[in-house]
């Protein structure tokens, strides 16, 4: 970083405010040219009116925006892409039936005197710059099909083609799987290197510290600490973020295992997973760990009778569970938070209230009615004991934020009085703060003797949090590892594939 120099952009007590609503009350931020800048905050702390004041899309109501020192006023998105910033979304904007070079040189294409596109020349351009990122894609190929990760490089490439010197990625990595990240983490330190500044959005503090250089803390719309990140360590950020110490980050109880609540053996479905057999206790969490496409989630949706299974069996509390009947698997005491919360778990134009009492609708119903009082009742309770921040019940889901979305999930399954809970991705796109509460959560629930099947992609919730660790690679489950043998790189050979023998006890 040039100290000595002014940086690349720099916002100084900005605020803005929505009607009576005060989405930022002191915005500042400095970045500084060959440097990745981490922004952290809980949802709702003022990260996104920030990056949308940066970005031109909102005007500040006070406060100074600076471009190398120069005082700069955006009135819309398109002056700011002039002056060198470049927004990098979750996920990407671009045209499904046009090839990576149209999208890139989208409404400034290079032209003959005739008027006509001069296409060999913009392929070769766009392949220029392709190859200067390291991807194996082509100008020619049209973006349909093309992954999200994929997606994300076409417009890292269109924002160098337009010489932008500053990028702002917007939780970048929540879609993507551990190559695809690695990836992505490539092509930003090449950026870092080209002396680009990047401000770099997550939840997932081991990218922090993987990926940046220094970070900035919001909460509740103010600018609260800013700091080295090598200076930091995950329960200082956690403290800042969330404005209160955490004694731990992650809070495993220790818990006795109890009788078997779950039993899988010799399930498979062709082309899937093959002879997966295992155990849950009463008490115990058992994490499901693998790369994307090892058969997780396959696993759990076959055993909550989503998906047909070839062979095996499944027991919950020693008794066989109908297979490929979700009724049945609710019935026998089974519950599944599946992965994407918002198309597989909520209505999301519903009632907060009428999804966290779907699940167990029938017994509110009085004179062939639904009770209004007793749904938003059971919602009250729920919310309570999860720490649901929902200022009216009756508001539609789909207006709170991903952590509050979770826990309305979880209460609306844990309202059927489960056995055994599965847990796809409990942390997947909420924030920190949301993070320690799902985890307090889940602590609470195996004390009270609940056998918790999680499946998670984050290593350090995996970690931090199962009593035991089964590894799938490529449909079948590769090692069992005790907590107090775990580590990562243990986790990591078994997901690729490692010997068994090396890695634990065999499955």
């Amino acid at each position: 970083m040039g100290i000595n120099n002014p940086p690349r952009l720099e916002l100084r007590h900005a605020s803005k405010s929505f009607g009576r609503v005060r989405a930022l009350g002191d915005g500042s931020l400095a970045l500084w040219p060959g440097e990745v800048h981490a922004l952290l905050g809980e949802n709702g702390a003022g990260k996104s009116t920030l990056v949308k004041l940066l970005a031109g899309v909102y005007q500040p109501d006070s406060g100074e925006l600076l471009v190398d020192g120069r005082a700069r006023r955006f009135a819309n998105p398109a002056e700011a892409r002039d002056a060198g910033l470049a927004v990098i979304y979750q996920e990407p904007t671009l045209f499904a039936d046009l090839s990576i070079a149209e999208n890139i040189y989208m409404g400034r294409q290079p032209r003959d005197r005739l008027g006509r596109i001069r296409y060999d020349e913009m392929n070769r351009e766009v392949d220029t710059l392709l190859q200067s990122l390291g991807v194996n894609l082509r100008a020619e190929r049209l973006v349909r099909g093309l992954s999200i990760a994929d997606q994300q490089v076409v417009e890292i490439a269109k924002a160098l083609s337009l010489n932008a010197n500053v990028l702002i990625m917007d939780e970048p990595t929540a879609a993507l799987s551990l190559t695809e990240v690695e990836r992505l983490f490539a092509i930003v330190r090449s950026l870092r290197e080209r002396n680009a500044a990047i401000l770099f959005i997550t939840h997932r503090l081991d990218e922090v510290f993987a990926l940046t250089q220094r970070l900035t803390i919001m909460r509740d719309g103010l600018k609260v600490f800013d700091a080295m990140t090598a200076d930091m360590t995950i329960d200082s950020i956690v403290s800042k973020m969330v404005g209160r110490d955490l004694d731990t980050f992650y809070p495993k109880a220790d818990v006795a295992p109890g009788e078997v609540r779950l039993s899988v053996r010799g399930l498979t479905r062709d082309g899937v997973f093959k002879n997966v057999s295992f155990e849950v206790r009463a008490g115990e969490i058992v994490a499901l760990a693998g790369l994307v496409g090892a058969g997780r989630s396959e696993v759990a949706r076959a055993i909550f009778g989503i998906d047909p299974v070839d062979a095996g069996e499944v027991r919950i509390a020693d008794k066989p569970l109908q297979l490929g009947r979700p009724q049945a698997a609710v019935r026998a005491g089974l519950a599944l938070v599946p992965e994407d919360r918002r198309a597989q778990g909520l209505a999301l134009e519903l009632s907060i209230a009428r999804n966290a009492s779907m699940t167990v609708l029938g017994r509110l119903v009085k004179h062939g009615l639904i009770s209004s009082r007793s749904e938003n009742t059971l919602a009250a309770d729920w919310g309570r004991r999860l720490r649901l921040k929902a200022s009216d019940l009756d508001a539609p889901v789909g207006t709170l934020s991903g952590g509050n979305q979770q826990k309305v999930v979880l209460g609306k399954w844990l309202a059927t009085g489960p056995k055994v809970l599965i847990i796809d991705e409990p942390t997947r796109g909420i924030d920190v703060g949301a993070k320690a509460e799902v985890y307090r959560t889940l602590a609470e629930l195996v004390r009270e003797g609940m056998a918790v099947l999680m499946i998670s992609s984050e290593l350090p919730e995996v970690l931090g949090m199962a009593d035991r660790i089964l590894v799938m690679h490529e449909g079948r489950i590769s090692a069992d590892i005790a907590r107090a043998d775990a580590n990562e790189e243990r986790v990591m050979s078994a997901a690729l594939g490692a010997s068994p023998s090396t890695l634990g006890k065999a499955a």
